[in-house]
């Protein structure tokens, strides 16, 4: 039995992934008042048959505040049932959220007389923090289409073996802000730019050239052994606390060429220890 709680700030593309995972299979039920949850879980994911076995429900700020504090005690609850309950939180900039509400002009399910549309946002994002807290993955959309996060929902959520970390290692540009959702994010700036070689320029760190630029420079190996070193613990250790996912950041300024490499070569090296290992270059097509 496997149970998804889908949650995030309206605009974020909640929408988008219980679509995914209804594609996926699963038995989906969106905008369902926290309350209830209890009585359909035990419907569903408790039944007595097993006509419900992967199951995912939306929930959204428009619940009673304290309902949505019950539900970290839910999880906590389902899971030491043996259920396998896993919360996914989707969020982006208020800038983002503004932009795309802008375009689709629809209206926020907190917006109000005498309400911002950015108040609402600040206040959803207030009265959703219990479920943010007790989110096993959180993805940030501002710079993800819908294809993308449809994509990252397979790979991520469907792909990932019961019991197993899911490990993503995500490259960035500091010019465009620091991923909303990593566990750990490290910035590889000071290691030699292959920007200022004009023929790497329109290069990324996934073209040979600048590997064997990069590959050429001591500090580059230098500072792929201390990554590796501190990440092998720290990954262990969530393994050992039956965390799901872990989200690994490296940034360098426009997230082309540095951050890019980083990333590839951890992820190849601990794709030899774990079995689930992804790549997610979230600025190469960014200006």
């Amino acid at each position: 039995m496997r149970l998804v709680i889908v949650s995030g700030l309206s605009g974020s593309g909640k929408s988008v992934a219980l679509h995914m995972l209804e594609d996926l299979d699963y038995y989906c039920v969106d905008n369902i008042p926290a309350a209830l949850l209890k009585p359909l879980i035990s419907h569903t994911v408790r039944g007595p048959e097993d006509t419900y076995p992967r199951t995912a429900v939306g929930l959204d700020a428009r619940n009673r505040p304290r309902d949505i504090e019950m539900v970290p005690d839910l999880v906590a609850e389902l899971r030491s049932g043996g259920i396998g309950c896993e919360v996914l939180y989707l969020h982006a900039s208020d800038e983002v959220l503004l932009k795309r509400y802008a375009e689709t002009r629809r209206k926020h399910p907190l917006l109000a007389a005498g309400v911002s549309l950015r108040e609402a946002i600040a206040s959803e994002r207030r009265l959703l923090e219990p479920i943010t807290i007790a989110a096993d993955l959180v993805i940030d959309t501002s710079n993800m289409g819908v294809h993308a996060l449809r994509e990252l929902i397979r790979e991520r959520i469907d792909r990932r073996l019961t019991g197993r970390l899911s490990l993503m290692f995500e490259s960035f540009g500091f010019k465009h802000g620091i991923p909303g959702d990593a566990d750990f994010v490290f910035d590889v700036r000071s290691l030699p730019n292959p920007y200022w070689e004009h023929t790497l320029r329109g290069l990324t760190g996934r073209d040979d050239a600048v590997a064997a630029y990069l590959a050429g420079h001591a500090a580059v190996g230098e500072m792929l052994e201390d990554l590796t070193g501190f990440l092998t613990k720290r990954i262990a250790e969530f393994a050992r606390t039956n965390r799901g996912y872990l989200t690994i950041a490296i940034g360098c300024t426009g997230g082309r060429h540095r951050s890019v490499y980083i990333a590839e070569k951890l992820a190849e090296h601990f794709r030899r220890i774990h079995p689930q290992v992804l790549t997610r270059h979230a600025s190469l097509g960014l200006s």
